[in-house]
């Protein structure tokens, strides 16, 4: 590495972690301003909002807006230089304006590398502490809504709730139904079902039992029984955003578990999993896109090239919004959503990338 590469890596990290500095100091100030009336109202020790909720706030934050602070940084930075007309004498040196690109690669690497880190391993810890904090002292208990609850809980097994009330865990309307060949051999209709903490069953009430066996079919009623199912409250009483705080690996078990159970939420889990690759790969397409705007000296100056980069920051967040909308309302792919921005944006990078200067 050359002097300039160090020059310029340095340029690009100091600015990305100051830039992320200031919106950090910004963005705790606004969300306590916002949120003081529930610390007090919730009665939130201070430990805990410190500690739990903003020690776990920032680097949830500092992720999930780390490619867009990079591409303001490297706007900023370099307009700055191609000010000083320090770009035209590096590449009037003889350096070519790919070679001008290799700590920029470098230093966005370092980045990307670090939020896939964060965004698949750490970072999901982290919303645990933040999300439990959260539900605690800030948001009310979750309600399940859900009516007309369809599942699958094993390979030819399914469940149907009419309704389910997660805070007395009672379901009404139930049945069980178990299936050999595509073929009914067993359905079990209840009135009501409820589940036992002490024992950890179910208790099955006002039930109708219906047997088949080719053209025999056995038919038992009764009150109730206790029983074992291969599902738990915590199936109908979590919130979505609950697949934040599941590593990888955990996500992935999460999902797979989902479609069998014929959840009707696999677009937004998809699009969690996915998002969590894209976005750190969006670090370097940014950061291209910023050296080929801001490398030319122009006579409105950074003030120019800022402008023009907010334009495009904010425009990459509009498509990135679009795009998951029509995977979670439509029919759109959750995984080509999450890279339709990006690959919209590499696109315009390479053609940026054509205008700069040489």
């Amino acid at each position: 590495m050359k002097k300039i590469d160090v020059y310029i890596i340095k340029k690009f990290l100091g600015t990305f972690v100051y830039a992320i500095m200031l919106i950090i100091l910004i963005a705790i100030i606004f969300d306590i301003s916002e949120k003081i009336d529930d610390f007090i109202q919730g009665q939130a020790p201070l430990k805990a909002i410190v500690f739990d909720y903003y020690f776990n706030f920032i680097p949830f934050f500092v992720n999930l807006f780390s490619p867009l602070f990079t591409f303001i940084a490297v706007v900023f930075f370099t307009s700055k230089m191609a000010g000083n007309t320090e770009i035209v004498a590096i590449l009037t040196s003889g350096v070519s304006f790919k070679r001008l690109l290799m700590p920029y690669m470098l230093s966005a690497a370092v980045i990307a590398t670090l939020s896939f880190i964060l965004n698949h391993y750490v970072i999901p810890h982290a919303n645990q502490r933040r999300l439990n904090f959260e539900n605690t002292y800030i948001r009310n208990k979750y309600r399940n809504t859900d009516m007309n609850i369809h599942r699958q809980i094993k390979p030819d097994e399914y469940i149907y709730f009419e309704s389910y009330n997660n805070f007395e865990n009672i379901g009404s309307r139930f049945s069980y139904e178990k299936m050999k060949n595509g073929k009914l051999v067993y359905k079990l209709m209840a009135n009501q079902i409820a589940y036992d903490s002490l024992k950890n069953s179910w208790r099955v009430i006002n039930y109708t039992i219906r047997t088949i066996d080719g053209l025999k079919e056995h038919i038992k009623m009764g009150e109730s029984f206790d029983t074992t199912y291969n599902f738990t409250p915590e199936d109908f009483g979590t919130r979505l955003n609950n697949v934040e705080t599941m590593n990888r690996p955990e996500l992935n078990k999460f999902i797979t578990e989902e479609k069998m159970r014929g959840s009707d939420e696999i677009a937004f889990f998809e699009l969690e999993k996915y998002r969590r690759t894209s976005m750190p790969f969006a670090t370097f397409i940014l950061t291209l896109i910023g050296v080929s705007m801001a490398s030319r000296k122009t006579r409105g100056g950074i003030g120019l090239h800022i402008g023009l980069g907010m334009l495009v920051s904010f425009s990459y967040i509009l498509f990135l919004q679009i795009s998951t909308t029509f995977a979670t309302n439509g029919n759109l792919s959750p995984l080509l959503a999450v890279w339709i921005p990006n690959i919209i944006y590499f696109f315009i990078a390479l053609t940026l990338l054509k205008l700069a200067p040489k």
